[in-house]
């Protein structure tokens, strides 16, 4: 049972903070790192992997530091984001190659092992450069099997991947999960995170956001104001009577015409609005959410968890 601990670790190149002041524990089972594009996810999983060394704070593997200590690269397997750029090797190539590294007694056997738990046996002979993306991912998953790691890292593993091959990536990381490895994956896919996370830690901006089952970041997700700009034939008049709903959190004019409205509650909102301009006699002309982005979703976690 191996466990990761990341103590108010930072990660920075010369003026850019790419993760900043992180804590967390990642334990046995299958964790979610869930976060938008550019959060600190892939830098945060190099620092867990070993390939990067914090700037500051530190990363370790049950109490020992992860930077430097082959021991403790015995224990991981990466699969990273980025695409294999060995196209010219076969899949089963590629996968006996990193069990050899590992100086494994028997490099051929844990090869073949790695490749069935994936059900890439079949297509192990063929280039890799001829691979699905799909089939690219799961041997890239072979590969970091190979040496039966207790701790497993994926950084976005069902980028691109079709229905059915994500479907069996999922199924693998719960099995692994379930044996009592500590399985790590990236997405910034809050539905890919539910179907096979039991943790979810959220990262935004490089810092920490929020951090618990996927029941409480839901419930943080859809109770967190939502903003929209409502825009009428009478927008002083509609901001006054809006303000009074209590469902309505905090209005204000816009320069430009329209009213920019902070909701608590839209489904209380979505029936009361046309209530009310009917009840003054303003017409709607518009109504545009202005914050449903999935970044704008996780900056509002960053207030939260704070």
């Amino acid at each position: 049972m191996s466990v990761i601990t990341i103590d108010k670790a930072s990660r920075w190149y010369g003026n850019v903070v790419a993760v900043n002041g992180i804590s967390m524990t990642v334990r046995p089972g299958v964790t979610g790192l869930l976060g938008p594009n550019g959060a600190g996810k892939t830098t945060l999983i190099a620092l867990m992997s070993g390939f990067l060394a914090p700037s500051a704070g530190t990363v370790t593997l049950d109490g020992h530091p992860i930077w430097r200590h082959t021991d403790a690269y015995r224990s991981i397997g990466l699969v990273p984001e980025r695409e294999l750029s060995f196209g010219y090797l076969t899949g089963r190539e590629l996968v006996l190659a990193n069990a050899e590294l590992h100086g494994l007694v028997d490099p051929g056997a844990a090869a073949q092992r790695a490749l069935d738990v994936v059900e890439m046996s079949e297509p192990a002979a063929r280039r890799i450069g001829t691979y699905s993306k799909g089939m690219r991912q799961r041997v890239k998953l072979a590969s970091a099997l190979v040496h039966d790691p207790a701790v497993l890292l994926l950084d976005e593993p069902f980028n691109g991947v079709d229905p059915r091959q994500r479907l069996h990536l999922m199924s693998l990381l719960r099995r692994m999960g379930a044996e009592g490895r500590t399985v790590l994956f990236s997405s910034h896919i809050l539905e890919e995170v539910e179907q096979v996370a039991r943790q979810i830690e959220v990262v935004v901006s490089g810092r920490h956001a929020a951090s618990g089952d996927f029941g409480q970041i839901r419930r943080l997700m859809t109770d967190r104001p939502v903003q929209y700009v409502v825009v009428g034939d009478d927008d002083r008049g509609l901001a006054a009577a809006l303000i009074a709903e209590p469902s309505v959190l905090s209005v204000s004019l816009r320069p430009a015409g329209g009213v920019d409205v902070s909701v608590s509650d839209f489904g209380a909102f979505a029936v009361r609005l046309p209530q009310v301009a009917q009840q003054r006699g303003i017409r709607i002309l518009e109504l545009t959410p202005t914050d449903e982005s999935l970044e704008s979703v996780f900056s509002y976690l960053v207030g939260a968890g704070r």
